[in-house]
């Protein structure tokens, strides 16, 4: 058979392949130190680092606090990005160096802008016995970088159309004839929304065709523009769709939709921080090490928190190199 006769399925390499839907798996990972709970990471992935400014995908439970020991994570930096927090079960204490002190419950967004700098600590709380949640980070543009650091809590309200409830907590989606909108301020153009289908449902939703999106299968069974997504893992949907099919299976699906125009500029993110290029996470590095959440007046600020903060790991013996 001649390269020509070739099944298209089979190509990989050359235009088509990127204008095909790619399915990244997940992977294992620790959260907040050796002792901490598990979660399975999507992004950023090899060949694969971000969605729109989507840069970091985090996805755990459910998880018996009895046995895990639920989230603790002591007071750590970030840089030049946001950090959104979305939880299905559970409840965690957010304290930043802001200020704030929050919680973060099901169905409620909270969103932390690092810009220049803060700290933050989460931790499960005593009345939590089930954990399961996504943790999600986006890059700030390089023109936003250095904004202030702020927190912003929002409750979208859910949105019930024929087989599904939908809550929007970024951007703006619309389905079944209704367009749900988040108030909330971001750095570049982003969708994010909560998904749930009832069983054997099917649900068309309208894309802006300048994005490419992301579709995390939570729980239940889904098929997302012809394609099954196994549990946990995530689909990437190369711009140019203004529509997308989300069908479930006999007991239904939640999947947590990600999007946004693609997001243009290289970006080095190493440990919590995210920079232009290898000099900006030195130095974030070497000023938190100096600070490790004890300097009120320094980049990063201190959180009032029953431990010590986590400092940075070593950094490797080579140059961080830039990718997006």
């Amino acid at each position: 058979m001649s390269t020509l006769e070739k099944d298209p399925r089979e190509r990989v390499c050359g235009e088509e392949a990127h204008d095909r839907p790619e399915l990244v798996p997940p992977r294992e990972v620790p959260l907040g130190g050796p002792r901490a709970m598990r979660v399975r990471r999507t992004l950023p992935a090899r060949g694969r680092t971000m969605v729109g400014a989507w840069c970091f995908v985090d996805h755990y439970g459910p998880d018996d606090v009895a046995d895990t020991g639920g989230m603790v994570v002591p007071p750590h930096p970030h840089t030049a990005l946001q950090t959104v927090s979305w939880l299905f079960q559970g409840e965690i204490e957010h304290r930043d160096s802001t200020g704030v002190h929050a919680m973060v419950v099901p169905g409620e967004l909270n969103l932390m802008t690092a810009g220049h700098g803060v700290c933050h600590s989460e931790v499960s709380t005593s009345s939590t016995t089930v954990l399961h949640g996504v943790q999600l980070w986006t890059a700030l543009p390089a023109e936003h970088a250095d904004v202030e650091a702020s927190f912003v809590h929002h409750v979208p309200g859910p949105v019930e159309v024929d087989g599904a409830v939908a809550s929007v907590f970024l951007g703006k989606l619309g389905l079944a004839g209704t367009r749900a909108v988040s108030p909330v301020t971001t750095y570049s153009p982003l969708l994010g929304a909560e998904i749930v289908l009832h069983p054997h449902a099917s649900l068309v939703l309208d894309l802006d065709p300048t994005f490419e999106h992301g579709v995390l299968l939570d729980r239940g069974e889904v098929r997302v523009a012809g394609e099954d997504v196994p549990t946990a893992h995530l689909l990437h949907l190369p711009p140019g769709r203004d529509t997308l099919e989300l069908a479930s299976g006999a007991d239904g699906a939640r999947v947590v939709l990600l999007g946004g125009t693609p997001f243009g500029e290289e970006i080095v993110m190493w440990w919590n921080f995210v920079g232009r290029n290898h000099d900006d996470v030195v130095e974030a590095r070497e000023q938190w090490q100096a600070e490790l959440g004890h300097a009120e007046g320094g980049r990063f600020g201190a959180v009032d928190y029953p431990g010590d903060s986590l400092p940075a790991p070593a950094l490797p013996h080579v140059r961080l190199r830039p990718r997006g």
